[in-house]
């Protein structure tokens, strides 16, 4: 079995990155709907392997300045957005036209980077696409140009969707390129460049070969996809970089086609564990009751019905202290409910939080996934 071969295998969520250029053809200007059916094809086989699947998909713009009828080359910043808001429309659509031949159901979610790095509104995010993959959808994420000027300015998909990676713990990021991966020297200009199949750190050596960010290969391309190698390997995701003009690109991988592999640094659960525990200053304190530690033991989620006392402010998403009855620290989580609610359903069973909040909410004040206890993380990080 190939390297690819048993990543994949081992992959239970993967993020899939595309390109502007791999939806409309620079050319023409006309989406490529045809290779996006194709690879819908390649979605539904994931599926089938029982790997979870979101695209983040760039285009928006390119889609929106064909409508406003804009002249080629750069636009200012106001038409890009104007842009994004028109071409947005007419990409979730045709990303929901080629999957549904597939019997696959997409849905559609805008992000920026502060959504995937301010707790509270990573909480939010990741708890949706969970949502959203546990019901079969396939979610469609791409920034939010129309009101997030750093992304249209300096970003690409690849930093996002590394964010992204780490946000929903995905094992593999896959950014679909005009390169099949990392070179010792830019191909474009130089015949001895060499293909480096896989890396397995990245170091100043390795980031040095992406030159500047704003050279001819580099803009918007080798620098800041190993920038987003960083952050997703780091996060706890294994990352490729392909070429995705090919007809069923990740299919393509498994027969020959070249790629880079950056090898992770850590596990999912790890990385997001100590996310967890580098936040600083717990915004409240809980109280938890016999019950509940031995739960929080086990690796359970703390439970409402465990709750004995709650101090401090704290609003959904933001770091709280647990505590045993003794006044021995358990240790941090996120914040499933802010203060006001915690208190209002505390000692309560789960199936009465709607009766008691007029709304129906998660059943856990904070689920094992947001939880870091001392002692469990591998290398022994306290808990400040």
């Amino acid at each position: 079995m190939s390297t690819i071969e048993k990543l994949l295998k081992n992959t239970k969520l993967v993020v899939i990155k595309i390109g502007s250029a791999l939806i409309v053809d620079p050319a023409t200007g006309k989406a490529r709907s045809n290779w996006m059916q194709e690879l819908g094809a390649d979605v539904a086989r994931l599926r089938q392997a029982g790997t979870q699947v979101v695209l983040i998909s760039s285009g928006s713009i390119a889609l929106g300045r064909q409508h406003l009828q804009l002249p080629a080359g750069a636009i200012k910043l106001p038409e890009k957005q104007a842009a994004a808001a028109i071409g947005q429309v007419e990409l979730a659509q045709l990303w929901s036209n080629a999957m549904r031949d597939h019997d696959i159901r997409t849905a559609q979610i805008l992000l920026a980077p502060e959504d995937t790095e301010t707790r509270r509104r990573h909480i939010n995010a990741r708890s949706t696409i969970q949502t959203l993959l546990g019901l079969g959808f396939v979610p469609v994420v791409n920034e939010n140009d129309t009101v997030t000027t750093y992304e249209i300015r300096f970003g690409d998909n690849d930093r996002l969707a590394a964010r992204l990676a780490g946000m929903i713990s995905a094992d593999l990021l896959i950014l679909l390129s005009d390169v099949d991966g990392l070179y010792t020297k830019n191909p474009h200009q130089t015949q001895d460049a060499e293909h480096i199949p896989e890396i397995k750190q990245i170091n100043d050596e390795i980031l040095a070969l992406g030159g500047d960010a704003n050279a001819e290969f580099a803009s918007g391309g080798m620098a800041t996809k190993l920038a987003a190698a960083r952050i997703a390997t780091q996060a706890g995701a294994d990352m490729i970089i392909c070429k995705g003009r090919a007809t069923r690109p990740v299919s393509a991988l498994l027969t020959g086609a070249k790629y880079s592999l950056f090898h992770r640094r850590t596990s999912p659960k790890k990385a997001r564990k100590n996310w967890i525990a580098g936040a600083l200053d717990p915004k409240g304190q809980i109280i938890v009751d016999k019950g509940a530690q031995t739960a929080l033991l086990k690796g359970k989620s703390l439970l409402p019905v465990g709750i004995k006392e709650i101090s401090g402010q704290f609003e959904r998403g933001d770091l709280i202290q647990i505590m045993d009855e003794t006044g021995q620290e358990l240790g941090h989580g996120l914040a499933g409910y802010s203060a006001e609610e915690a208190e209002k359903i505390k000692g309560q069973k789960s199936q009465i939080i709607e009766t008691i909040l007029g709304y129906e909410g998660r059943a856990e004040l904070i689920h094992a996934d947001d939880l870091v206890l001392r002692g469990d993380l591998a290398d022994n990080q306290s808990i400040n």
